[in-house]
């Protein structure tokens, strides 16, 4: 297999629902520590309403002073035209298009229906296409709505099936509140590619919510899915996900497939330490469980 890339998201998704705000200068100590680790496609920051979210506030500062080179690729998340313009002003090389695949999420996480939400996702595509950026739509809610509960497979396949015909270079599903199985995740990734063939790229996001996440991402490595999202340390959570424990831990995921022979580019003894600077900063434990067991052999 050619190497399997990890979408490094601890920046933003690990911070943006912690009650303790990282000032810019350990956002960009946590950055440097990913790149030093092997990170190079980093979700750095995400462009929603300071109020809303106060934790990513500071978006255009990280991005004025992130490190440029070494083949990193920086990603905004953005979920509407306002923050796709800020997004290209800050200098991104890549923008994360969220839709909410149910609609009661959609409404109380971005104040739009879906339909709303996948319309203006399809001019972003468009517009973020003629800055050059490099593009992905993230479903989120693909596996379970707090609200809704099970989420019908044929609407999340209908707005992938949008998206390609969009031009997002990739299509992202995202577990949203831990709800997924790896069942399901083998049925979305053989009715998306029968759906849209093998372009655009696919790529899961999974939060480890009931202890499920690596056995997703395992599903997902079976069928050659070679895109990943994880977060260092396994920080990481949503404001409707009560009780959620975070992302799948970038630690834990490299040493399983590292372990299975695959290839990540990512250095462990290095990324490790990275666990306990979170803990620090953050004032609990992370969960990850690599950094508490060790590696092996």
């Amino acid at each position: 297999m050619d190497q399997l890339t990890i979408v490094e998201v601890s920046p933003r998704d690990g911070l943006q629902n912690e009650p303790v705000l990282l000032p810019t200068p350990a956002k960009l100590e946590l950055i440097g520590r990913l790149i030093g680790a092997g990170a190079r496609r980093i979700e750095a920051v995400a462009f929603a309403h300071p109020r809303l979210v106060p934790a990513l506030a500071d978006a255009e500062a990280v991005m004025a002073a992130v490190p440029r080179g070494d083949g990193v690729s920086y990603a905004g998340l953005v979920l509407n035209h306002r923050g796709l313009d800020r997004a290209i002003a800050a200098g991104v090389d890549e923008v994360n298009v969220v839709v909410a695949a149910s609609d009661s999420f959609s409404r109380a996480n971005q104040n739009t229906s879906t339909a709303q939400a996948m319309a203006a996702a399809e001019q972003m595509a468009a517009d973020a296409h003629t800055h050059g950026l490099a593009t992905t739509l993230t479903l989120a809610t693909a596996f379970g709505c707090p609200f809704e509960g099970q989420v019908p497979p044929g609407r999340v396949i209908e707005l992938a099936v949008r998206g390609a015909a969009a031009g997002f270079g990739e299509l992202c599903l995202g577990d949203t509140i831990g709800a997924g199985t790896p069942d399901q995740v083998r049925a979305f990734t053989a009715g998306i590619r029968e759906a849209v063939g093998d372009s655009p790229r696919l790529r899961y996001h999974f939060h480890n919510t009931r202890n499920t996440g690596l056995a997703n991402a395992y599903a997902a490595v079976l069928d050659g899915v070679m895109v990943l999202d994880a977060s260092a340390g396994g920080i990481g959570g949503c404001p409707f996900a009560p009780n959620a424990t975070g992302n799948i831990a970038t630690d834990d995921l490299v040493w399983m497939l590292e372990r299975m022979g695959l290839t990540t580019g990512w250095d462990l003894d290095a990324l490790l330490p990275t666990a306990a600077f979170l803990t620090d900063q953050l004032g609990h434990q992370v969960p990850a469980m690599l950094p508490r067991a060790g590696p092996f052999p």
